[in-house]
């Protein structure tokens, strides 16, 4: 049992690490236009579904499609949305709108929160607001708009992964249905924006990377260990990342831990932490 837990931890931990160093790493290579946001999308799903083609398992079937779209669907927002915003905050505003999809996916299973779920709510609305509100350092509320939709996703994918066994597996059709997924998205942004081929070789270098280390096999990490877990302890336990990232950001990118980061930081980080408590089922009505 013991033993158990310890390799439960260890997952988690590796899971956590890899989702901070997705942050890092995207920031790094989008952040000074090394490389276009669909171009390293694009390489972050080839990386990953190459990595893992060895344990696919089987082909991609229907029942596959619904994970590669939410997959696809976060890897997108979350790029477009790191070449305007810093690691720590990108990464704060993606796990509060996963925990807030959880939260609504619970509330529509029948579950209802405490009072302190709702004050955490709306402790953690007075966070966002405080990233957001208009003045110096505030962030761009298009790239905070898409950074949410890739938390939805990332809700989503997380969700529709614990449902189902065979974590090696999903992975690995996931990614390769989601890298199929982003062709399209690749071919608009050569038409519009930078060209693929022109990225260097170090925005190349940190898109394998972040595709075949800190994803695909970070995911499997991730994906083996959540069906061990609560869904409040699963949405808590991403709580860590923002942490880590922005701490990442300040040591590597020599990114600011601002008034807005650390304040904002709190209030979400405080806020979620209060609607992990045991819901309420709904009284049969």
């Amino acid at each position: 049992m013991m033993r158990s837990g310890l390799v439960t931890l260890a997952l988690a931990g590796l899971a956590i690490t890899a989702f901070a160093g997705n942050s890092l790493l995207a920031r790094a290579a989008l952040g000074d236009d090394a490389m276009g946001a669909a171009a390293f999308s694009a390489v972050r799903l080839a990386a990953g579904a190459l990595i893992l083609l060895p344990v696919i398992g089987r082909p991609p079937a229907r029942a596959d499609w619904p994970g590669a779209i939410a997959l696809a669907v976060y890897v997108a927002g979350f790029s477009f949305a790191y070449r305007d915003i810093t690691a720590g905050t990108g990464a704060l505003i993606l796990f509060a709108a996963v925990q807030a999809t959880i939260l609504l996916v619970s509330y529509a299973q029948g579950e209802r929160l405490t009072r302190a779920g709702w004050a955490g709510l709306a402790l953690a609305m007075a966070g966002l607001v405080t990233l957001l509100a208009p003045g110096e350092a505030a962030v761009d509320p298009a790239a905070a708009g898409l950074m949410a939709t890739a938390g939805v996703a990332w809700g989503a994918y997380t969700l529709i992964g614990r449902g189902a066994g065979d974590a090696t597996g999903r992975t690995a059709r996931s990614f390769l249905l989601a890298a199929l997924l982003m062709l399209p998205l690749l071919l608009w942004e050569a038409s519009h924006g930078p060209d693929p081929l022109l990225a260097t070789s170090d925005a190349l270098s940190l898109a394998v990377v972040s595709g075949a280390v800190t994803s695909g096999l970070g995911y499997v990490a991730w994906y083996t260990v959540i069906p061990r877990l609560g869904l409040a302890t699963v949405a808590s336990v991403q709580l860590a990342t923002p942490v880590v990232a922005a701490l990442g950001g300040a040591v590597w990118l020599a990114e600011p831990l601002g008034w807005r980061l650390m304040a904002g930081g709190a209030l979400v980080l405080g806020g979620i932490v209060l609607t992990l408590g045991r819901p309420r089922k709904a009284a049969a009505s």
